[in-house]
């Protein structure tokens, strides 16, 4: 571990790790240790953290609950920043509500539908927190998350500052932001709905990925993007890469675009793995998978 953390001198009222285990802050149960894991009370001090960070030339790299997420094994030079707690909800107009980074997607789901608001049921049943989902644009059925999603607040330049979404380059799965950005929090415009309609949406949503992704190990959700027009866990299934295991890693045997940790799987199990889930898709059938999970770490 570098020397610079020998002696942490930062006031710091949340909580400073040294050598924290990544396997423990990932929802694949699986990675190396950060050389510290940091998890700030409020945006003043993720603001301070920063700034002793930039001032000792510490790389650092945000994440929420660790769902769409694969640490590689020998771990993560540098800072984690967990922003688990900037988890508040809160409403900021007749058709806007704002959520932290740090809120679970159900949970946002939930308050609009008791302020009578509605429209992003399709991301109830999607684990992990806002900030998350705002970076990957996660969404189902059709629907993207950023398309219901009025402005963001970013940790951009050193700055908090407010940007529209139409001034931000975002696709499907993915937001394009400058190097250093962190998603503070997203406001969402939504739609006069019966909380009884909302819920009903919940429900469906639930009850389908009870039914599809109860995978029954740990994983990250969609290991890999869907190509266009196609559906990724086919084309694995055509490439006959169902239940396929390397070490602990295997392609699930409920829903083959799951790479579940079946017990002690390392992150190169799963690399491992995925190469070949990609190099039997392509022999089947000339498509490149790539990969939905966010890889980072020491190689």
């Amino acid at each position: 571990m570098s020397s610079h953390y020998d002696k942490i001198n930062i006031s710091f009222r949340g909580q400073l790790l040294q050598s924290e285990p990544m396997c423990l802050h990932t929802s694949l149960k699986t990675g190396g240790p950060a050389d510290l894991f940091a998890i700030p009370e409020d945006s003043e001090e993720l603001h301070n953290l920063l700034s002793w960070l930039g001032e000792r030339n510490i790389t650092w790299m945000p994440i929420g609950r660790g769902y769409n997420l694969l640490v590689r094994d020998k771990g993560i030079r540098g800072a984690i920043i967990s922003l688990e707690r900037f988890n508040k909800i809160t409403a900021v107009g007749e058709s806007l509500i704002k959520a932290e980074a740090g809120a679970d997607n159900l949970a946002v789901v939930r308050f609009a539908q008791k302020m009578g608001l509605g429209g992003i049921g399709f991301i109830s049943g999607i684990p992990g927190t806002i900030g998350g989902a705002v970076k990957m644009n996660a969404g189902a059925y059709g629907e993207g998350i950023l398309e219901r999603i009025d402005r963001l607040t970013l940790l951009h330049n050193g700055q908090i500052h407010d940007f529209r979404i139409d001034e931000l380059d975002y696709g499907y799965r993915h937001l394009r932001l400058a190097d250093g950005d962190i998603v503070l929090a997203a406001a969402f415009r939504l739609d006069a709905r019966e909380p009884f309609h909302t819920e009903e949406e919940i429900r469906k949503d639930l009850e389908l990925r009870r039914s599809k992704h109860n995978v029954g190990f740990p994983s990250a959700g969609s290991f890999f993007k869907n190509p266009r027009g196609q559906a990724a866990w086919r084309l694995i299934d055509a490439a006959g890469m169902r239940g396929v295991k390397v070490g602990g890693a295997q392609v699930s045997e409920v829903h083959s675009n799951f790479l579940v940790n079946t017990g002690g799987a390392t992150a190169q199990d799963f690399l491992d793995l995925a190469v070949m889930v990609k190099n039997a898709v392509f022999a089947t059938c000339g498509v490149t998978l790539e990969e939905e999970v966010r890889i980072v770490g020491e190689i």
